[in-house]
């Protein structure tokens, strides 16, 4: 016997556990070299733990929802046990000529027994307490009500045979009740006190609910979200942007440009190009902290959030003033897919200097976007909607967007940061402006 250790890949020193997700192999099942046995959910990605070596899984050390740390052994793989797989389904040919079928006997089944009557919440609790089973109520339908097992209380019963006693002597006083008004008279159950109703209520059907733990993703989405705003002394500037001009470029070279690059021309290049534009004209909002130090970059490795089944994350596009528009859009592109695909990795969504969302996808029309620290701003794009525009004195009708710049104060003024957001104003309203460098 040769057996194999299986351990959890290496992760990165910000990542201190993992959590184990669900099992594709259980003991005594053979797998081939390369094939996934177990999914392992970080704080920022889910990770796949595939076979070393071909082999037959013979222990599992680590279940289903447990916390493993890096190289932590979570299978045993015993690389001497392969055994061949035999089909299920068997030929004419490979049965002996001589060997008998056995064909299974059919034996007729008993009719099926009637269905027990249905009881709601309140039916239980009544009959638990006064000692009643249910099923010897007598009932019409298919639902015992609480009506049929407030017929079975013992006081009810013995109510009811003193009434019958009582109502061959009791005639004049009846006669003479009948002369005066009074307060009608209900049976127990069937008043509208305070109790009978809670009762009513509690018989209604329950409302279906469902807990499910958090995940870890959101956990931490949380958790750097919490801290971004008890940390940082965030302030967002607002501005609009008149996107003819632009939607009007895009219009023009979209099938040439989806022709020449195999990728669409979308707005998602513009604004980043004009971000990049904008950041190296104003350092600050491109730097990040350090505990009491300001860290400025002369590179713009910029963060791009991404909807992903599991939630948000922020993959990070590298280089971006020596990208072109066909390679901006290429690595949008890799970046949706791979995170829809649960294929990003720890590298890809480490580090950054500058972020970008974009919430008008969804129809979002204004929003105060929250920082991913340590870095010092983020840029939230917005729906795109026809509104009236003041040009030359005249009111016309232009796509407007709104958006918005998220800033720590801290590090960035206000004056900056408007300015900073103005730069992006004018590099769309006027994209020559990326072309020319002004």
């Amino acid at each position: 016997m040769s057996i194999e250790e299986v351990k959890v890949p290496t992760l990165a020193e910000s990542v201190a556990d993992a959590t184990l997700l669900n099992w594709q192999k259980q003991p005594g099942e053979a797998m081939r070299e390369g094939e996934k046995l177990v999914d392992i959910e970080t704080d920022k990605i889910i990770l796949e733990v595939v076979a070393p070596q071909a082999g037959t899984l013979t222990k599992i050390i680590k279940a289903d929802g447990e916390n493993v740390l890096s190289a932590e052994v979570i299978a045993l793989l015993d690389t001497s046990a392969v055994p061949t797989v035999v089909s299920k389904l068997v030929s004419p040919s490979m049965v002996e000529p001589d060997a008998e079928l056995t064909l299974p006997v059919l034996t007729p089944t008993a009719p099926p027994e009637a269905a027990p009557a249905k009881t709601g919440p309140a039916v239980r609790k009544i009959a638990a307490e006064q000692g009643i089973d249910p099923s010897a109520v007598p009932h019409k339908g298919s639902r015992i009500t609480k009506a049929d097992i407030l017929q079975q209380r013992p006081d009810v019963q013995e109510s009811k045979s003193s009434e019958i006693q009582n109502s061959r002597c009791v005639g004049i006083q009846e006669s003479e009740t009948a002369k005066s008004p009074s307060t009608p008279q209900t049976r127990w159950g069937a008043t509208d006190s305070p109790l009978s109703k809670r009762e009513e209520r509690e018989a209604l059907p329950k409302r279906p609910e469902e807990r499910v733990p958090m995940t870890r993703l959101r956990k931490r989405v949380a958790e750097r979200l919490l801290n971004a705003q008890h940390e940082h002394a965030i302030l967002t500037t607002f501005n609009e942007i008149n996107m003819k001009a632009v939607m009007d470029l895009r219009n023009q070279y979209k099938e040439a440009f989806e022709k020449q690059h195999g990728v669409k021309l979308g707005f998602m290049s513009f604004f980043t190009k004009a971000a990049v534009a904008a950041l190296q004209k104003f350092p600050i909002v491109n730097a990040t902290t350090e505990g009491d130090d300001i860290i400025y970059h002369g590179y713009y490795d910029i963060g791009l959030a991404v909807s992903s089944p599991r939630g948000l994350v922020v993959p990070i596009l590298r280089d971006v003033d020596a990208m072109s528009f066909a390679e901006v859009e290429k690595g949008i592109a890799d970046f949706a897919r791979r995170a829809r695909d649960a294929q990003l990795s720890l590298e890809d969504l480490t580090g950054g200097t500058f972020s970008i969302t974009n919430g008008g996808i969804f129809g979002s029309m204004l929003s105060t976007p929250i920082l991913n620290p340590p870095q010092s701003a983020i840029l939230g794009m917005h729906n795109i909607v026809e509104r009236p525009v003041a040009e030359k004195g005249q009111v016309v009708i232009r796509p407007v967007m709104y958006v918005a710049l998220s800033y720590d104060h801290r590090l960035v003024d206000g004056r900056e940061a408007v300015q900073f957001l103005v730069a992006i104003k004018n590099a769309i309203e006027d994209p020559t402006r990326l072309l020319l460098d002004i």
